[in-house]
């Protein structure tokens, strides 16, 4: 080991002491980190991301507050270790670093996920191809991830995982005697970074949090301590204990947000020449660009408000395939939602516990109160994109006090959940499969608080089924549907069967959706406001319904649900 490249050099007598401690590590510790070392040490930040998932998930507030970014790291570790997988047992480090470059280029999810790929594949670049990593070669190849992925961020924000990078690659240069002390240095180096990114990042202040990305990972130099040094790992703890401070200028700063309202996400065969001109055309339309890889094929991330440009530079460098596009927006609005509505527990003042209770999932103030007023005794806060977990929709049944509780999921993401819960409680918890918001209020019309849980359970699923359920929404991309083809920013009517209308104008959306599903067998229809809807436009829904179906019966109710500006049921 060449130790005058190390700055942490021994000498004196404080050498002496140090001496004697680096000489006893060494009899317990590893001094090379071996292929096999290597695996245990992806294996170890996989099982450390899934368990960290939801924290990091909730102090996502940067670069948009869409709590993904534990998800988007665990998926593209998790695809590292399914390449790893099938290796011996034996395997040379070259296949061993392969598989790790390979499936951290092709499973990377999201800003951070690309990033975190990026620095893998720095890792490993200058590993051997046979034996093992020396301590002075590992302080090497962290400067070297921290480099490369500095590289791949056409615009550098510190405050971000690429701070902690940096920070963990000048411990391990400080500190590498040994194998042991330059792991730790690594990762008491990039824990101090980590505590500074408030400092660094406002927004991350304003929230009361540390930054998302950078305490995902923290988690490898966790990983790489307890396999070269056996030092313990990191409990997670609970995702309720994480408290991020909602602040009266959080509205312009999504105002901005959505001026870059999508992500897009893709891989791109290209030659290596044709990358530069790439990326000058992304730094014009879009922010968090991370384009990474090489040798012809390229992950590359972008938050834009223009997914036809960012396509289009593809296809100007080579060919884009897998493309994903997600709309940020909806993301946002959901995770804030849940963020601050969490669980809903009952009043101290309610009466005592009936024989059955009720737990609904709901999405919108609004939404929840007429769901109160209908009997429910718990809401869960949640959506389309942001489910609540297992453990949300155990506490909020035990909430409920009763011995006996039906789970309205509402929603058909939700329902696989919401299943799990009564092998996990001591109550019997039943599940009336409510795949929308109004099917969940059509089934509370049969609850019966002095019923059994079966008994209420049979009668509101077939109030349910009984009604037709729909919604008005903005379409986030272009498509091909049954009914004709739908672009970017057009609303769209939608029932379980799919897109039923297509209209530049919400009011013409429902219209058209109304009149598709609508039968002479029909009596009465539930209009749901949400965030979008405006007075003139459910006049004329409601004067439409007056003309055309002069027999039915119209409510309408204000929700509040983000996203979708008209639910619609009809009985």
């Amino acid at each position: 080991m060449n130790v005058l490249l190390c700055r942490g050099r021994l000498n004196g007598a404080t050498g002496l002491n140090r001496l004697s401690i680096v000489a006893f590590q060494a009899m317990t510790s590893p001094l090379t980190l071996s292929p096999r070392e290597l695996r245990s040490t992806i294996a170890t930040y996989s099982d450390l991301l899934r368990s960290h998932k939801e924290v990091i998930n909730r102090l996502n507030v940067y670069p948009v507050p869409d709590g993904d970014t534990g998800t988007n790291m665990t998926l593209t570790i998790e695809s590292v270790t399914a390449e790893l997988g099938p290796l011996a047992d034996d395997a040379e480090m070259s296949e061993v670093c392969k598989a790790i470059a390979h499936g951290s280029l092709m499973g990377a999810r999201g800003n951070s996920g690309v990033i975190l790929s990026q620095m893998l594949r720095g890792l490993v670049a200058k590993f051997p191809i046979q034996g093992d990593v020396s301590a002075d070669l590992l302080a090497e190849s962290l400067e070297n991830a921290d480099v490369l992925a500095r590289q791949a961020v056409v615009r550098i924000v510190e405050g971000t995982m690429l701070s902690i990078a940096r920070a963990a690659a000048e411990g391990a240069r400080a500190h590498c005697e040994t194998l042991i002390e330059l792991v730790r240095s690594a990762r008491d180096r990039a824990k101090d970074a980590l505590a500074f990114t408030p400092e660094q990042l406002p927004v991350l202040k304003q929230a009361g949090v540390v930054d998302s990305g950078g305490t995902g990972l923290l988690l490898l130099y966790d990983a790489l301590c307890s396999v070269v040094a056996h030092d313990p790992l990191p409990i997670a703890p609970s995702a309720e204990s994480i408290v991020v401070h909602v602040h009266e200028d959080a509205e312009s700063r999504e105002s901005t947000v959505a001026d870059l309202r999508y992500e897009v996400m893709y891989f791109l065969d290209a030659e290596d020449d044709k990358m530069h001109a790439f990326r000058e055309v992304w730094s014009g339309i879009g922010d968090s660009i991370v384009i990474v890889g090489g040798d012809g094929l390229y992950n590359c991330h972008i938050h834009t408000d223009n997914i036809g440009a960012a396509v289009e530079a593809a296809m100007d460098a080579g060919r884009p395939r897998d493309i994903r596009v997600t709309d940020l927006t909806e993301q946002i609005i959901e995770e804030r939602w849940v963020r601050e509505g969490s669980a809903v527990q009952p009043d101290e003042e309610l009466d005592a516990p009936p024989t059955t209770s009720v737990v609904a999932v709901v999405v919108g103030e609004g939404v929840g109160r007429i769901f109160r007023s209908l009997g429910v005794r718990v809401l869960v806060a949640g959506g389309q994109s942001m489910n609540p977990s297992t453990a949300d929709l155990v506490e909020a049944v035990r909430a409920t006090g009763s011995d006996q509780v039906v789970l309205l999921p509402n929603n058909k993401n939700i329902r696989p959940v919401a299943e799990q819960v009564d092998a996990l409680v001591d109550q019997t918890v039943t599940v009336v499969p409510t795949n929308s918001i109004v099917e969940g209020f059509a089934a509370l019309l049969e609850y019966d608080p002095d019923a059994t849980a079966a008994e209420n359970a049979t009668a509101m699923s077939v109030s349910a089924r009984n009604v037709v359920a729909a919604e008005v929404t903005q379409a986030v991309r272009d498509t091909t549907t049954d009914v004709g083809e739908v672009h970017v920013g057009d609303w769209i009517g939608l029932t379980a069967h799919g897109v039923r209308s297509i209209d530049h104008s919400i009011a013409g959306a429902s219209n058209h959706l109304l009149n598709e599903i609508i039968t002479p067998a029909h009596e009465l229809v539930t209009i749901i406001e949400g965030e979008g809807s405006s007075p003139a436009n459910t006049r004329r829904i409601t004067e439409f319904l007056a003309d055309e179906y002069p027999g039915v019966a119209v409510e309408v109710h204000h929700g509040g649900q983000p996203l979708y500006p008209y639910y619609f049921g009809i009985e």
